[in-house]
């Protein structure tokens, strides 16, 4: 069932305002919201629909109502602006970063660099200019905030049309359940291929990526646990939604496979060391290893924040008076 305009109306208010507040808050913010229904179905012209949408009308943009129960602006960008903020940012990084990486690995090829080299410089440029955007994006955006009236900016007056849909309940969606069971699917395929099919050729010889020796038992490990990775994320989509215990399950896993890689990397027992020395006889660099290294910390920052994910979505889901006092 979809959510009212009174529930969506409380959630703006209340994402608006300090979380120690929200619990306390949100009886009076709906008290306030059915004395004002009340007061408009006391005339009786309108049905009930449309006497909600008035009551929310006159009561005004939850923005500015959140702002009699704070002491001025908690947040950096606010709820008000923040979707044409993400919208700039999301759209410039996307367009600048690719472009700045491109050109400055191919300025450091021409220049004789290596391609270790060039890796490390493109991924260098390209992180520079993602803060830079992010950070002057976000310092005029906050400017604009405590300068201007947003109403006056966008040049509407306020309407219910503008209400926030409430959060996911945590939930899974089909389309993320099918996203990681392929990811999960073809880092499997991935890492028989690169094995038994290897990819890279020098010299006439095929080389495996990673060290042989591994099949002894953490090859087989990280296969394992990706398919239970597979399990898990069928499970929590009949479950339903994200829990705490999901959400240990999920840093598990994650750990379970992130920790023996950095661990064979740091060794150098992690790929195969006739490769290794195959690459840094015909290049003169270590160009591998570079990239190895890039791999491990995608890997780190990727596990990471899956972890985090998953402990805000059990968050989420434990606490309905962040969705609007509706649950899921």
């Amino acid at each position: 069932m979809s959510a009212s305009l009174t529930d969506r109306y409380v959630w703006a208010v209340l994402r608006a305002v300090p979380g120690a507040q929200r619990a306390e808050l949100e009886p009076e913010i709906r008290a306030l919201v059915a004395d004002a229904i009340e007061a408009k179905a006391a005339t009786g012209s309108t049905s009930d629909p449309e006497t909600e949408r008035a009551a929310l009308v006159e009561l005004g943009d939850p923005n500015q109502l959140a702002a009699r129960y704070v002491e001025g602006p908690r947040h950096l960008i606010g709820p008000a602006v923040f979707p044409e903020w993400k919208r700039l940012t999301t759209t410039l990084v996307a367009i600048l970063v690719p472009i700045i990486a491109i050109v400055t690995f191919a300025a450091t090829m021409v220049g004789s660099g290596t391609i270790g080299q060039a890796i490390v410089h493109a991924l260098g440029s390209a992180f520079g200019v993602a803060v830079q955007t992010v950070f002057w994006i976000t310092l005029v955006f906050a400017v604009i905030e405590r300068t201007a009236n947003v109403a006056e900016l966008t040049g509407e007056p306020w309407t219910p049309d503008a209400l926030p849909d409430l959060p996911d309940d945590g939930r899974m969606s089909l389309l993320e359940v099918a996203g990681t069971l392929v990811v999960n699917i073809l880092v499997i395929g991935g890492l028989l291929w690169v094995q038994l099919q290897p990819p890279i050729t020098i010299d006439g010889s095929a080389y495996p990526l990673f060290d042989p020796a591994l099949w002894s038992f953490w090859l087989p490990w990280f296969i394992v646990v990706t398919v239970l990775e597979i399990v898990f994320t069928v499970v929590l989509y009949l479950r339903g939604r994200w829990t705490y215990t999901f959400a240990v399950i999920n840093a598990v896993l994650g750990a379970a496979f992130a920790v023996p890689a950095l661990f064979l990397w740091q060794n150098d027992l992690l790929l195969n060391p006739d490769l290794v020395a195959a690459i840094t006889a015909s290049t003169g660099s270590r160009w591998l290893e570079v990239s190895g290294t890039i791999t491990a910390i995608a890997i780190v920052a990727i596990v990471a924040w899956d972890a985090i994910d998953g402990f805000r979505k059990a968050y989420q889901a434990s606490r309905p008076a962040l969705r609007g006092g509706v649950a899921g």
